[in-house]
């Protein structure tokens, strides 16, 4: 059995240096920066260490005839001899929040050029229920003039990849499986237990794991849109937020979700997938939408929590010199895909503020390419009038603010980690 990766990103990499460590995998990526670092052990994701990933690694893809083993390649004819293809690819949305399936169709395509009779393709790309069936297999069908379920077969295993979690790593985590046929679903389910020590579950179809995996997400995000909203009327009411929760979650079954900004590949995306497949067939997702909106909206509220508290301080606002600290979307990860921390610097940045935004773990490069905005990972030297706590990263939770305050400033903690800042979510 030889397996082909198909995306080396946060969800691909973790994965196949999981499976190499009992299969021969290839490791397909279209970003030959990105494979070239792979093969010298450097994952700039960090969610594999250094001697992790070396000790997986092969050179030359004629050692993975040996035995197990990770060899990552740009080549799509390195795939000709796989048997089992997993598509870890993004699938993100556009500007206007409609899901975007083209990386998924891509992927379909390359594969789809090697496929062979008896080969099996399992996606693990977050969809909307009926995707994988609906979309990529008519794409692997007709690259590969095969025939589905007679002479190639499919599966759905959707990812739980929580980016910059090291206790929850892959092989922690249940996997969910399934397949396009009684047998196929069995043959998965093996594939992935063999690497899987926390366990499988087994769907039925290959739709309702689909179904399982946007759900997820959705009630997540459902659940912190709440907690969002109980902010700002706390916040009205003059009562601390974190207090109130504390306090209810010594209740057995209270969910202890955390207000702040919701960005991210998983919570604030996935749940367009859902909402826009359940518009297509004539149903309008009331609640999951309207926890999006509001989700969506706190970049905005958080600038103009800030600006409130630097008018009751007398502090100019416009010209005002603003400290951003973090710009990733969660803490202790460098991953800077649809964080919702650029909300907030641009509604701010409209107010004339001349803002630095530092974080020591986002690739500035990356940060200019994707959002035309400036980062540092160095502390800088300045101070500032006002400070904006947006992510927690671990280099954050010791530092003396002091340094950065200006005689007169405000400092705003949008994870509720500060003892005493001039105010919160």
């Amino acid at each position: 059995m030889t397996i082909a990766i198909i995306g080396l990103g946060y969800v691909g990499l973790p994965l196949a240096r999981l499976f190499a460590t009992k299969h021969p995998i290839i490791g397909f990526d279209i970003n030959p920066t990105r494979v070239s670092e792979l093969q010298q052990g450097l994952d700039i994701t960090l969610e594999v260490s250094h001697d992790t990933l070396k000790a997986v690694i092969v050179n030359n893809l004629e050692d993975l005839h040996y035995g197990n083993g990770l060899f990552c390649s740009t080549n799509p004819d390195n795939l000709a001899n796989c048997n089992h293809y997993i598509i870890t690819v993004p699938t993100p949305v556009d500007k206007n929040n409609r899901p975007n399936l083209t990386p998924l169709i891509k992927a379909s395509e390359t594969v789809g050029r090697v496929l062979k009779k008896g080969d099996v393709v399992v996606y693990e790309s977050t969809v909307y229920p009926g995707a994988t069936e609906e979309v990529c297999i008519p794409v692997l069908e007709a690259q590969s003039g095969l025939v589905f379920n007679t002479d190639f077969f499919a599966g759905y295993s959707p990812e739980r990849i929580n980016p910059g979690d090291k206790k929850h790593t892959v092989d922690k985590i249940l996997k969910v499986t399934s397949g396009s046929t009684p047998q196929i679903g069995q043959q998965i389910d093996a594939l992935y237990s063999s690497v899987i020590t926390a366990g499988t579950h087994l769907a039925p179809s290959i739709k309702v794991a689909e179904a399982a995996k946007v759900i997820e997400n959705a009630q997540r995000d459902i659940n912190i849109a709440f907690v969002n909203e109980l902010a700002k009327i706390f916040n009205r009411l003059d009562i601390n937020t974190n207090d109130v929760l504390a306090a209810a979650a010594t209740k057995w079954n209270f969910l202890p979700f955390k207000p702040g900004l919701v960005g991210g590949h998983c919570i604030g995306v996935d749940p367009y997938y859902l909402a826009q497949k359940a518009q297509e067939v004539g149903y309008h997702p009331e609640i999951i939408l309207a926890g999006r909106r509001l989700n969506d909206s706190m970049g905005e509220y958080v600038s103009a929590q800030v600006v409130k508290l630097m008018l009751n301080k007398d502090i100019k606002v416009k010209g005002a010199k603003l400290l951003v600290l973090g710009f990733t979307f969660k803490e202790n990860c460098p991953d800077v895909r649809n964080t919702k921390v650029v909300d907030v610097v641009t509604c701010l940045q409209s107010y004339g503020m001349s803002i630095t935004i530092y974080d020591p773990l986002a690739d500035p490069k990356q940060v200019q390419h994707e959002y035309q905005l400036r980062t540092v990972q160095q502390q800088p030297k300045v101070m500032f009038d006002a400070i904006i706590l947006a992510v927690a990263h671990q280099q954050f939770l010791n530092i003396n603010l002091d340094q950065f305050k200006a005689p007169n400033s405000v400092i705003y903690d949008v994870k509720g980690v500060l003892e005493t800042p001039d105010g919160r979510l």
